[in-house]
């Protein structure tokens, strides 16, 4: 990865997260918020985090492809060696609510894998940062995933869990990237989804929760493959590992009995 000016990457980020804060301050009544799908909200807002950071991305590295939620319909370049895998804001359900679980999140991918991702999440004053290899920091600390072995009494980011389920509910982001930045800095134990969902929820995130020491795989404890054109991935597991092998059990029962969910 030579020649790439990361630390420039974090500063568009950071741009593309000071841009939605600017939009996010304003309220909902002065930006437009429409479903693209049922059950899918966008607002404008994502569409010029979007366009700016396509923009300066593609000119800091104009050899990389570009997959994102709000543009990935054309595919540009997806499949490239180097792609920008990038939500502008991920957790719109929040964002758009005055809540502050959102982020800017933006990787780099280089062949099937994330290889550097940020997250910025403005309105909780963090910025997240992980490259393979490397370190994984927040807001400049390094971080340290969780290590929990005990499954029992594990937390949960969730708005409430059945009591019989013997679990502890910890704050929940509507951003499945900040929750999963939560096992990064040892603040929740499993984060899992067996809904089919998109690489550019996942992939910074990946990235930075990977390199502080977490497991991440796909619902199934499988290896989450990046980069390819339909950009979907089934679920995302992200957790201690001490906790993997009984997660990927739990979760298996459950697929198994229920499906994945669309």
């Amino acid at each position: 990865m030579a020649g790439i000016d990361f630390d420039r990457v974090i500063a568009i980020a950071e741009a593309g997260g000071a841009l939605a804060m600017r939009h996010w301050t304003l309220g909902r009544k002065e930006s437009k918020i429409w479903e693209k799908s049922p059950g899918q909200i966008v607002s404008d807002a994502d569409l010029a985090v979007d366009r700016f950071l396509r923009g300066e991305l593609e000119k800091l590295v104009p050899s990389a492809g570009w997959l994102s939620e709000e543009t990935h319909i054309d595919h540009s370049g997806a499949g490239d060696e180097l792609t920008w895998v990038v939500d502008p804001i991920d957790g719109t359900k929040d964002y758009v609510a005055g809540k502050t679980g959102w982020c800017v999140s933006v990787a780099l991918v280089q062949k099937e894998a994330p290889v550097f991702g940020v997250l910025v999440a403005p309105a909780m004053n963090e910025i997240w940062v992980g490259r393979a290899g490397q370190s994984a920091t927040v807001n400049g600390r390094t971080l340290a995933a969780t290590h929990r072995r005990q499954y029992e009494g594990c937390r949960i980011p969730a708005e409430s869990l059945p009591p019989e389920m013997k679990l502890t509910a910890v704050s929940k982001p509507n951003s499945i990237a900040l929750r999963m930045a939560m096992v990064a800095d040892d603040r929740a134990d499993v984060v899992a989804s067996t809904r089919w969902g998109h690489e550019w929820d996942i992939a910074a995130a990946h990235v930075i929760a990977a390199e502080a020491g977490a497991s991440v795989t796909n619902a199934l404890g499988e290896d989450l493959v990046y980069n390819g054109t339909h950009g979907k991935a089934l679920g995302v597991l992200c957790c201690s590992q001490n906790l993997f092998d009984e997660a990927v059990q739990r979760i298996g029962k459950y697929v198994s009995e229920n499906g994945a969910s669309h």
